[in-house]
């Protein structure tokens, strides 16, 4: 009766219409916007499946094992190399390399778009302010809503699965960058205003330097995430490894999807402990 009582008193805000509406008006006006876009991310998707793909596996993942040797240790390698073999004789290396163009294209963006605006956020308190609640909404937004307004600007395919994963992902890197700036010491700043460093010295030579920990935290972070939008996207079209676990999972094939599901963990801990070492020093890495 209740409820009854303040659904007659509160009329119902319209907010899927406005959304409607707004996506609407945005079909129609940036249609140009979109196709540039939506040509771009095509390209470099393809740009980087076509580098994975052109060299034999073998010789792939003998590039990879020396990547990983001197960005980690030789445990890492050999976990490469015996991981991605796997992958090869399991039948998926071509949609394992999809999914690596996809991952790697959404997280390239969303680290060139989230640095310069999670450093914004450090100088202006505005920015934070205004841009702190959009990241609570975006990580809290279920992903598959996502896929709504990209299947609309984008149609199905590759591309509304790379913006997805970039809105999905790109929440740690501005938060992880805004976070390692604020925490430099005042102190340190304070000694470069003395010898007379300007903003940008300031910012690349002080802050961004030790701020570097943290941000590359964020990023590890972005990366993982763009991993984990692999199977959503595959829902709109987008190609890989994502597409073998959503068949396997709607067809009941249990097996199948245990030996995609293999697939993607292999490319997750390879991905993040790349991230993870990849720029750390040399004495750093032989000490880990």
């Amino acid at each position: 009766m209740y409820s009854n009582l303040i659904s007659a008193e509160l009329p119902k805000l319209p907010i899927a219409e406005w959304v409607d509406k707004a996506v609407d008006w945005m079909s129609m006006n940036l249609e140009g916007i979109f196709e540039g876009i939506s040509t771009a991310i095509d390209k470099v998707v393809t740009s980087f499946t076509n580098i994975f793909t052109f060299p034999h596996p073998i010789v792939f993942i003998v590039i990879l094992a020396v990547i990983a040797y001197f960005a980690g240790k030789w445990k890492l390698s050999l976990f490469t190399v015996l991981g991605f073999l796997l992958i090869w004789d399991l039948g998926y290396w071509d949609a394992t390399m999809s999914t690596l163009a996809l991952v790697l294209t959404s997280g390239l963006i969303s680290i060139i778009i989230g640095i310069p605006i999670g450093i914004w956020c450090a100088k202006s308190r505005a920015a934070s302010n205004i841009i702190t609640p959009l990241l609570d909404f975006m990580q809290t937004m279920p992903a598959f809503v996502y896929l709504l307004p990209a299947v609309t600007f984008f149609s199905l395919g590759v591309v509304p699965g790379v913006i997805a994963s970039i809105i999905f992902a790109i929440p740690p890197t501005i938060r992880l960058t805004n976070l390692g700036i604020q925490q430099v010491s005042g102190e340190l700043v304070e000694a470069a205003d003395a010898f007379g460093s300007t903003g940008a010295q300031k910012l690349f030579k002080v802050q961004l330097p030790l701020a570097m920990p943290t941000i590359l935290a964020g990023i590890n972070q972005t990366i993982m995430l763009s991993l984990s939008m692999v199977v959503i996207a595959s829902m709109i079209g987008a190609q890989g490894i994502g597409v073998e676990v959503y068949r396997a999972v709607t067809q009941l094939h249990i097996g199948q999807g245990f030996e995609a599901g293999l697939a993607v963990v292999v490319l997750a801990i390879v991905l993040d402990r790349l991230s993870q070492n990849i720029f750390k020093p040399a004495q750093k890495r032989r000490n880990a």
